[in-house]
């Protein structure tokens, strides 16, 4: 009650600012309007209104540009940056197709091969990413699982071609032709994969990330070369 009779008594209270003004001298700067920055064409794009069409083909020709990374190895973060496990899967699908059906000393068809090379491949990608992870490595876990996923394409053109050669025989020299192919390949895969992974350890542990890969790419190629139809 006292400090409205006493503003009604003094007059309003924010009398004197009506007689304030600023001199003309003075520079006043500064914007009062937010800018509105421009978008990338990126931020602006979006797949979910895209036909179903031209989001296969995007992805297909993704995994065709890993396939060419690898079979032309060098170092490039293509396969670590855009990464993805459909190429992957199609490598592991079709080489456990191929080796199956081919334990000659078993009377049944071959069914467990495939599960066997399932295992053998996401098993052994998984432990040595975990590897990789453990003594410091700076990639993640599914980009590490895509560039040893790919680099198992060289073993399978290798199974491929001896699938072919076993069509012409199975003595001596076919043995040594596919002998020389899955050396090829295994140094191949190999070699792809150290060239996308060796940057991402620390340098005076690249030969403890080395040796599993080494190992993992050997068992495959162990299975591949003593792979036998019924």
């Amino acid at each position: 009650m006292a400090a409205a009779e006493g503003s009604g008594a003094g007059g309003p209270l924010f009398a004197g600012l009506a007689d304030v003004s600023i001199s003309e001298d003075i520079p006043v700067e500064g914007e009062i309007t937010v800018p509105v920055g421009s978008r990338s064409p990126d931020e602006d794009y979006s797949t979910l209104d895209e036909p179903v069409r031209d989001t296969i083909m995007r992805d297909l020709k993704a995994v065709g540009k890993k396939f060419v990374h690898v079979m032309y190895p060098k170092k490039s973060s293509a396969l670590l940056r855009d990464w993805d496990l459909w190429g992957p899967l199609v490598l592991c699908v079709s080489l456990a197709l191929m080796l199956q059906g081919g334990s000659a000393d078993s009377k049944d068809d071959g069914g467990p091969q495939f599960a066997e090379v399932f295992v053998i491949i996401w098993f052994g990608a998984v432990v040595i990413t975990l590897n990789s992870k453990l003594l410091g490595g700076t990639i993640s876990f599914f980009q590490s699982l895509c560039v040893l996923g790919y680099c198992v394409l060289p073993l399978t053109v290798a199974m491929l071609v001896c699938r072919l050669v076993l069509l012409a025989g199975s003595g001596t020299v076919s043995f040594v032709i596919r002998l020389i192919v899955v050396v090829a390949m295994f140094g191949w895969s190999t070699l792809a994969s150290t060239a996308f992974l060796a940057d991402s350890q620390p340098p005076n542990r690249k030969a403890l990330v080395v040796y599993p890969i080494f190992l993992f790419y050997f068992v495959i190629s162990w299975m591949i070369l003593t792979f036998t139809p019924q």
